[in-house]
């Protein structure tokens, strides 16, 4: 037993020193519950990003009784192509397999490209997105968006380092956005307007344009989608952002807590039909209403 301690922290230091070579060139912070390493002249965006990251952290710990190991990295573009999964999409983030969270340090053409244009608009909306999305230099970008994104790929965090067998692509995506809601709303309920906006604004878009509405279509052809049709996987995100906030309403921040409990209880791969009767009456109409009423676009 004492010889298998000793090999394990010799692992775990060798993992460790790793990691710390990895990234040399890269800046870090402390005092948080992971490591965070940033690029050189983003210091009060790293700690900004990190500290939120980290009462998400926080949240999530207490709500799910469980805890995760992750390195979060906040880049700008150049160093972005060194260590991102996504190299040629500077601003998206998120989560890779061993366990690195990816965020953007600063504002970028990606975000900026999701501002509509506003003679377009109704009054009343015009209004809202410039006041919630007006970045501190005055221009209009969906930074104060993609920055809660980070909460987003940290559930995926939880859920994968936890083996739950999430039952669907689309489900484990619904998942983290209802975390992500629930945070926002209990913690930081001044960002929900930045978190809920930019969902009202591009669903009330309509479906003209889109190559793939259904889940079926998603579930088949969850990568390609994402890879080859970027927008359109968007919409899917904010559909799901929509549904996390009746779920939330529903049901409460504790509804997440008995998503988890169930999807731990059930190894096996459910059917449709056992899927719709496992999410009615183990964890809540509200959610089994998303699949049920997807195609009717009730959650619009």
């Amino acid at each position: 037993m004492k010889t298998r301690i000793i090999l394990l922290a010799i692992v775990s230091l060798f993992i460790v020193q790793s990691v710390r070579a990895q990234y040399s060139q890269l800046k870090t912070l402390n005092g948080y519950n992971f490591q965070v390493y940033y690029s050189h002249n983003c210091d009060d965006r790293a700690k900004l990003i990190s500290t939120r990251v980290d009462k998400a952290f926080d949240y999530f710990e207490k709500l799910l009784d469980f805890n995760a190991a992750i390195t979060l990295l906040v880049l700008s573009d150049d160093d972005w192509t060194k260590y991102s999964s996504l190299p040629l999409v500077y601003g998206m983030p998120h989560y890779t397999g061993d366990n690195i969270l990816v965020v953007a340090a600063n504002d970028n053409p990606f975000w900026k490209s999701f501002v509509p244009p506003l003679d377009q608009l109704p009054g009343d909306l015009r209004e809202q997105i410039q006041t919630v999305y007006r970045t501190e230099s005055g221009e209009l970008s969906m930074q104060a968006f993609f920055d809660l994104l980070a909460v987003h790929e940290l559930g995926h965090a939880f859920h994968l380092q936890a083996k739950l067998n999430m039952q669907r692509k689309w489900l484990s995506e619904l998942y983290v956005n209802s975390l992500l809601h629930a945070y926002v709303a209990e913690i930081e309920p001044e960002s929900l307007p930045a978190l809920t906006l930019i969902a009202k604004m591009v669903l009330g878009a309509g479906t003209n344009g889109l190559t793939y509405t259904n889940l079926d279509d998603l579930e088949n052809l969850y990568y390609e989608i994402g890879q080859k049709y970027p927008k359109n996987y968007g919409w899917y995100q904010f559909r799901w952002h929509s549904a996390a906030g009746k779920i939330y309403d529903a049901g409460g921040d504790q509804i997440n807590r008995k998503w988890w409990d169930a999807l731990k209880t059930r190894k096996e791969k459910l059917s449709d039909r056992e899927l719709l009767l496992f999410l009615e009456f183990e964890i809540g109409k509200s959610l089994a209403d998303v699949m049920r009423y997807w195609d009717r676009d009730t959650f619009k």
